[in-house]
């Protein structure tokens, strides 16, 4: 058995009343789990939803936060293909209650990877969750074929920053959208080709300038609203696109027989967990991308562990990049 801190959310509400401080304890992992003490943690977006009582897939209170967490092995189950001691970074148990913001977590198995070389523990706790997103919606979901255009929204955030990274990858043109010149120069500094600014620019005709009146063969959507659907107006006919959120606070209204005489496709993006052959063959992919250089977690600003419940209400409004919470040193 271990014993630790850990933030947990005790009622839905703003996190900086809501989210407490409480000592726990770990029991050993069961098949399928790790149990690891954490070094860093991964922020977002959903750990705000968790708080609000807006994320569908968790019951009530009291549960931990955190989706992601990165440090090194304590305890395995019997049959574990990790060992105590080894360096990972992967998915947490939080849909079980168990997040990364704590001293200690279980990981999911089939989630998790050894840190590839080369990262630090900072990047480590903010890769899983958004590199395993764009993986499935670029990959798996909507598949971006080299030399296509891809339309990321949101484009300095932990999910479109991401994706951003990926596409180049794939080896696609990409077009990154935001709403400052800050966030516009972040997009750059992390690949992207093109970069538009949705507050001050025609997004639909700079889209049309930027294709030369193609259109985009593939608008990542982690945003919704109107953003979202102004960026259809600028969808390839056979496009497609990838809805992977809803930053704005509302997912994009679809107009189906727009669809239909546009001939584009929308797909939903949840990265859940495949057959155990397929899901290891994605972060084997990702985690080798990171080793050759192709990928890295795009960095924002990196929080105290005792930051955490002013952090968590801040993801509503983020500022570029990733964010990170370091809860011990190595």
């Amino acid at each position: 058995m271990f014993s630790g801190r850990a933030w947990r959310l005790v009622k839905f509400g703003d996190p900086r009343e809501a989210v407490e401080l409480q000592e726990m304890t770990w029991e050993e992992p069961a098949a399928g789990q790790l149990l690891i003490r954490v070094r860093t943690a991964g922020a977002g977006l959903p750990d705000a939803m968790m708080a609000a009582g807006h994320f569908p897939l968790l019951g009530q209170p009291p549960f931990g936060l955190g989706e992601e967490a990165a440090g090194e092995v304590v305890a395995v189950p019997p049959g574990s293909r990790f060992a105590v001691g080894d360096q990972v970074t992967g998915i947490t148990g939080f849909l079980e209650g168990w997040g990364g913001y704590a001293d200690y977590t279980y990981l999911r198995e089939g989630s998790t990877i050894r840190i590839p070389a080369g990262m630090t523990d900072e990047e480590a706790g903010g890769f899983p969750i958004g590199f395993r997103t764009a993986y499935a919606a670029l990959v798996e979901r909507a598949p971006l074929q080299a030399g296509q255009t891809l339309l990321v929204l949101g484009a300095a955030g932990s999910s479109g920053a991401t994706a951003t990274q990926l596409g180049k990858a794939l080896g696609a043109k990409v077009i990154a959208v935001a709403g400052s010149q800050e966030k516009l120069e972040f997009a750059a500094r992390h690949g992207a080709d093109e970069v538009v600014n949705y507050r001050t620019d025609d997004l639909a005709a700079r889209i049309a300038d930027l294709t030369g009146g193609q259109g985009v063969d593939l608008i990542f959507d982690p945003v919704g609203g109107e953003t979202a659907a102004t960026a259809l107006k600028g969808i390839a006919r056979g496009g497609r696109i990838a809805l992977a959120g809803l930053a704005s606070g509302a997912p994009v209204a679809l107009d189906s027989m727009d669809m239909l005489l546009r001939n584009y496709t929308a797909v939903g993006v949840l990265a859940t967990p495949l057959a155990p052959d397929a899901e290891a063959a994605a972060w084997d992919h990702l985690a080798g991308l990171a080793e050759k250089g192709a990928i890295a977690v795009p960095l924002g600003r990196v929080h105290a562990f005792d930051e955490v419940p002013r952090m968590i209400a801040e993801q509503t409004t983020p500022g570029a990049g990733k964010s990170v919470v370091r809860v011990a040193a190595r």
